[in-house]
């Protein structure tokens, strides 16, 4: 029964407010007022800068892979990619306290009393821009293990909400027991999968495999091709579903077995039977079976939780497929939990089509690439990536750039061509990509600090036009997007005016970014074209936040 709080003093009425409100609702609580505050989490301005050297083909690219704080990195891509990206993938730190994870500038032990807060704040932080560039039918897919995957299911419950939970897979990484282990081998990591909408979500078909089309045999020579039989009855009950049937040989099957209906009316049964898609056995006395052909489900099957190694590979193929590429003398050394490339693939059949956007902000060795352009070359699709690596450099390893060196590298020999330390020359899948650095700009200077070919870089990115540098002798900038002309005027001139009236002379629309809109909006008046400040509209559109921690999300 109720207390009746007619009777309560103010000070107990207190009391209890008081005591409520320290009461934890359900989910997820982290100490985020007892730990540091993350020192990547900042109000800077982030541009990106082209680094051609460290880029890879010719001509304008699809294609990013981004070198910096990943924080920064989101922010930037929330500037120019929200909403736009199909399938984001993330093989974050597992927080083993093993020297995986570092919270600023520091490796987080066991012995950390705040180990755990301080991942939660660290993933939360990005997970919530994440969330911000998927596409309405987007999805993602985080890779963990036992240490955090219990805290990353309830923060991702609360960033994604848990209505979009779509399912946990397990992932068989090794293909053998681990004989010393104390208690349990650990065998298995997990993926967890989250919609941005559960509802508008459907994932692809995942292709059948060799054993699962050996159970389809041919023993009737039926020209339909090879085929499997089902029972025909089922518990679900139907009104149509109870009647006699007559085999060939004349015996009389009373009904399907007790608490069973048939799956057909006795009306289409006999349209199947008089198909040849009835199986009586081979003496064509047998309860008849509907025969399932082959041709029927070559399309693929709904995609199961647990993945075995045999199917999407394990943690030693991974090691050997890197090693393979980049021949490090000591893979180990280099990057120790890569994943294997069949893994990805996986998840890339299951959540992408051609022309969508993939999305790995702690890219490490750069499987997800490699697993995109596979799958461009076995289908002729132009999906495209954006990776993004920190360089992981330490006081003990300053020049340490595992972007650069490692994850770069390796998509550009798989783009390219590579040969293994077998001599064995492999061909390259084509394609490409801008390698882009991310940049700082405090937000006090932007509008003197903010180079051009930055905002020419950012331009492009915002309407989904494939990168070209910029190119300081030409008086504008021009790139045809899918809905006009995009142009970028550094400076205004009576040569530029007529250079811009040349450009849009033939455009159906354009959008004209210029230091001095006003000026131009005087000079020229197109119905078809739109002025916008610069930097102003992009300093808008970055949408820079607080970076104070504030309270409990």
């Amino acid at each position: 029964m109720a207390d009746n709080y007619d009777d309560y003093s103010k000070e107990q009425l207190l009391r209890l407010l008081r005591e409520r409100d320290r009461r934890p609702n359900f989910g997820l609580v982290w100490e985020r007022d007892e730990i540091d505050h993350d020192l990547s989490v900042n109000n800077d301005f982030v541009a990106l800068d082209w680094d051609a050297g460290l880029s890879c083909g010719d001509g304008p690219q699809d294609n990013l892979i981004i070198e910096g704080d990943n924080f920064d990195a989101l922010r930037t891509l929330r500037m120019t990619h929200a909403g736009r990206v199909k399938c984001i993938y993330i093989d974050p730190p597992y927080n083993t306290g093993n020297r995986d994870f570092i919270y600023n500038d520091s490796f987080i032990d066991k012995d950390d009393n705040y180990r755990h807060s301080k991942w939660l704040e660290f993933m939360y932080r990005r997970l919530e821009l994440a969330k911000e560039l998927l596409t309405e039918d987007g999805v993602i897919f985080v890779s963990i293990d036992d240490n955090e995957v219990f805290h990353l299911g309830l923060l991702m419950e609360q960033v994604f909400g848990a209505a979009n939970f779509i399912a946990n897979v397990i992932w068989q990484k090794v293909f053998s027991p681990k004989s010393t282990a104390q208690h349990f081998s650990d065998d298995h990591e997990y993926i967890v999968c989250f919609a941005l909408n559960k509802t508008v979500w459907r994932p692809n078909p995942v292709p059948r495999s060799v054993a699962q089309d050996k159970a389809y045999k041919n023993p009737d020579k039926d020209p339909r091709g090879p085929w499997t039989s089902g029972d025909l009855s089922a518990r679900n009950f139907y009104s149509k579903g109870t009647y006699p049937i007559t085999c060939p040989s004349g015996r009389v099957v009373a009904g399907p077995p007790p608490g069973n209906y048939w799956r057909f009316s006795e009306e289409r049964f006999l349209e199947l039977d008089r198909d040849k898609r009835i199986w009586w056995g081979k003496d064509r006395d047998n309860i008849p079976r509907f025969k399932r052909f082959l041709s029927d489900v070559q399309k693929g099957v709904v995609p199961q939780t647990l993945w075995q190694y045999n199917e999407v590979g394990h943690t030693q193929d991974a090691k050997q497929e890197i090693h393979e590429i980049l021949r490090f003398e000591n893979t180990t050394d280099v990057f120790s939990t890569p994943k294997p490339v069949a893994l990805m693939e996986r998840i890339m059949r299951i959540a992408t089509k051609p022309g969508d956007i993939v999305l790995d902000f702690f890219a490490g060795s750069g499987t997800t690439a490699q697993a995109v352009l596979n799958l461009n070359k076995e289908d002729g699709g132009n999906r495209r990536f954006i990776l993004v690596s920190s360089t992981e450099a330490t006081t003990d390893a300053p020049d340490k750039n595992l972007c650069r060196d490692v994850c770069a590298e390796r998509v550009r020999r798989v783009v390219t061509g590579y040969t293994t330390k077998k001599g064995e020359a492999t061909a390259g899948l084509g394609g490409g990509f801008a390698y882009l650095r991310c940049r700082r700009i405090p937000a006090a200077t932007v509008f003197r600090g903010i180079q051009h070919a930055q905002v020419w870089t950012a331009l492009q990115l915002i309407h989904d036009v494939a990168l070209s540098p910029f190119q300081a002798s030409l008086p504008l900038q021009t790139a045809q997007g899918k809905r006009s002309v995009v142009i970028y005027l550094p400076k205004v001139s009576d040569a530029i005016l007529a250079a811009l009236q040349t450009a849009i002379h033939g455009a159906g629309q354009a959008v004209v970014y210029s230091w001095q809109p006003a000026l131009l909006a005087q000079r020229l008046t197109d119905p078809r074209v739109s002025f916008e400040p610069i930097p102003a509209f992009l300093v808008n559109r970055f949408g820079a936040r607080s970076s104070s921690k504030g309270g409990r999300p």
